[in-house]
């Protein structure tokens, strides 16, 4: 029997440990449980994050390939990776804009790191972006305007101490499983509330669910925070010493019942809302109020109400829940938004000390972050980019308008880079299969700040290597020297660790070595001996913030008309989320691109009988009906729901066929996309043939 090995589960961002063992013979996962050793999760583990650990399901890539005569054909290694530097070399060498590269939350920080410097510092692109964009964009702008810097000042600590849980447009039950335990064991001493418009599991669970209207959480929250201020809720202390900007926002805060209407709620709710945050409370949200054009105010929104009621410090406070399980390691490593350890990106000191340690030319490095991915595909029709490298990441899937998305990557040379056959794969010129978690040596992050290691309990196929080893190899290959060829993640992870040493999201402090002795390490970490708790807080009780007041600042954003409002051809609201055995763009969760699956529409019994004409029996007395908005249709099985409001249809964010209707505007300060509302009508199947056909114009990103 092979030796247990420890590692980080990497399904989601709550970064449990766990102990996996190798087959005796050949290549796989024997068996996976939690690690009680673990810091972070105490042998606690949910059944998807060991099942996807251990046997996930997805067709397998073993060989490289190249599109010959428009077939994808497998080949050598050598010829993938010449092919792969012909087409992004002859890209980059006509303009370093001419290149995109789109990487992803599903890496290990080593190879994050490593692809953000061949992007900003071999390359020289504009055109990058770590797939946070999709889904932490808005919370991570929300917290630079309050705080100076990026990511939650809570831990994990800190649920327990809380009297008060406040969970909005998420879903922690279905998304992070382990996280929702300890939150509602938490509650049983105290108060959960959850606000969505569904009534999801964790709402199920909840003492009170606020079932707000779609796109009416900004309103709400400024209802909360108008309560508040009217019934003498305010910490008047804590603002006082501590922020600035609370009185202009005062000035501008609509009246609580006006808010609170627009918001489809009633007083009741708002009262009950402002209630819980007079005790120590946590609050918590997701991509249902980040995947808005008001994402960035909404946050910003959530953000003032643990401000102004003064929850920031033990027990309580804004807490952004991360989507991808490396999504924090792609924030602090990657040079997406900012350059390693979150220097500013546009600061030029800071752009030649990051030159300095890369040895390349510092007018090599972008002076701006550039679009997000949206953008970088919209650059692909009317700007420079001609070529594309995507890692770990499914964009034909993943991004809104997805259809306008594969036709645009149709117009580009693609790379490809990935453990799994994806909807991306299949429109790739060069496909190279990476190794995938349980083969891979390296570190993550998660959600709260925690850094632990990932390793192998199993060899490489043969044809596979891992993202680290075919980054590097390739970046070379591009740009002669860019990487030592013979670093090991732990040296990787070194260079990462000095370059932030001094900054808000200190690493330096931290090394594989470390991580082996302890297991996990929250940052900043300075030193070898420091694991960060709360941030923001004083040991004296005092607050001190990255800002130049050295305050916290409220934000005033008042929001904007979401991007497509439903009307008499398109009367229905079409919301995403995720679904318990759903895996992203369902890359580990279903056979292959080939075989998605059935696609699930839930939809009231009221809104089913209202279109009774649309929804159709099949063959097995299944209803069905055609879901359709202005950008694309697809046909799906109705499951009568109550929980679902009326007027709302609900489809899983993981089938690669929901993307297709979903609208690519985005919000203008995080450039994250709206995925969670458009409007949509159902057609029965049998005459959605009929319909006319889709104007494929795209609309404008920013409404």
């Amino acid at each position: 029997m092979t030796d247990p090995v420890p590692t980080t589960c990497m399904r989601c961002a709550v970064g449990c440990g766990l102990i996996q063992r190798g087959v005796d013979i050949g290549y796989g996962i024997d068996t996976v449980r939690g690690n009680a050793n673990h810091p972070v999760n105490r042998g606690m583990a949910c059944q998807r994050g060991v099942s996807e650990t251990a046997d996930p399901d997805g067709e397998w890539l073993t060989r490289p390939m190249v599109r010959r005569d428009g077939e994808l054909q497998k080949t050598t290694w050598d010829t993938a990776l010449f092919e792969a530097q012909r087409g992004l070399g002859a890209a980059m060498d006509a303009d370093p804009d001419a290149v995109a590269v789109l990487g992803s939350g599903q890496q290990t920080n080593e190879a994050a790191y490593a692809l953000g410097k061949l992007a900003r510092g071999g390359v020289g692109t504009r055109y990058y972006d770590a797939n946070t964009t999709l889904c932490m964009a808005s919370a991570v702008t929300a917290y630079y305007d309050a705080f100076g810097s990026d990511a939650p000042p809570p831990t994990y600590e800190d649920i327990p101490e809380a009297d008060g849980h406040v969970v909005w447009g998420a879903n922690p039950a279905v998304a992070h499983p382990v996280m929702c335990r300890w939150i509602t064991s938490s509650a049983e001493d105290g108060d959960l509330i959850v606000v969505d418009p569904v009534e999801t599991k964790t709402a199920r669970a909840a003492d009170h669910h606020v079932a707000v209207d779609p796109g009416g959480d900004l309103d709400l929250a400024r209802a909360v925070l108008a309560h508040v201020v009217a019934t003498d809720g305010v910490d008047e202390a804590f603002v006082d010493r501590a922020t600035t900007g609370f009185d202009d926002l005062v000035a501008g805060l609509p009246d609580a019942e006006t808010a609170a209407e627009r918001a489809g709620v009633s007083m009741a709710d708002v009262e009950r809302l402002a209630e819980t945050l007079s005790t120590d409370t946590l609050i918590y949200w997701g991509m249902g109020v980040n995947q808005s054009v008001q994402g960035t105010d909404t946050a910003g929104a959530l953000i003032d109400l643990c401000l102004a009621t003064g929850n920031l410090g033990p027990g309580s406070g804004p807490f952004s829940l991360t989507g991808q399980a490396n999504s924090m390691g792609t924030r602090v490593c990657s040079s997406k938004g900012t350059w390693p350890g979150h220097r500013d990106f546009e600061d030029p000191d800071e752009r030649a000390t990051v030159a300095d340690a890369w040895d390349v030319p510092v007018d090599r490095l972008p002076d701006d972050a550039g679009p997000g991915p949206v953008g970088i595909v919209d650059a692909i029709d009317d700007g420079p980019v001609e070529a594309v490298y995507a890692v770990a990441t499914n964009p034909v899937a993943g991004m809104p308008d997805a259809t306008d998305i594969a036709d645009r990557l149709d117009d580009a040379f693609l790379v490809v880079q990935d453990a799994f056959r994806t909807e991306t794969v299949e429109h790739a010129d060069v496909v190279l299969p990476a190794a995938t978690w349980g083969e891979s040596n390296g570190t993550a992050m998660n959600m709260e700040r925690t850094v632990s290691r990932v390793r192998p309990a199993s060899d490489l196929p043969r044809g596979v290597r891992t993202d680290l080893g075919i980054i590097t190899t390739l970046g070379n290959v591009l740009v002669d020297g860019l990487f030592d060829p013979t670093a090991d993640p732990a040296a990787v992870f070194d260079e990462f660790a000095s370059l932030t040493a001094g900054t808000d999201a200190d690493c330096s402090g931290i090394s594989h070595d470390r991580l082996d002795e302890e297991l996990a390490v929250r940052w900043p970490a300075p030193d070898a001996d420091t694991s960060a708790g709360y941030r923001y807080h004083e040991a004296d009780g005092d607050w001190s913030f990255p800002t130049p007041s050295g305050r916290a600042r409220f934000s005033g954003g008042t929001g904007r008309p979401l991007p497509e409002a439903t009307d008499d051809d398109y009367p229905l609201v079409l919301t995403t989320a995720r679904e318990a055995d759903g895996y992203n763009t369902g890359v580990r969760s279903r056979s292959s691109p080939a075989e998605p699956g059935t696609l699930v529409a839930r939809i009231h019994p009221a809104t089913v009988e209202a279109h009774r004409s649309a929804v159709e029996p099949n063959e097995a007395d299944e209803l069905h009906a055609c879901v359709e908005s202005r950008r694309g249709r697809a046909v799906a099985r109705v499951v009568v729901d109550d929980a679902i409001p009326t007027g709302m249809v609900w489809l899983p964010i993981h089938h690669p066929a929901t993307n297709d209707l979903t609208h690519p505007a985005t919000d203008p300060r995080s450039d994250e996309p709206n995925f969670k509302q458009c409007a949509v009508r159902l057609v029965a199947p049998s005459a959605a043939a009929e319909t006319p056909a889709f104007e494929r114009e795209r609309p404008p990103q920013h409404p």
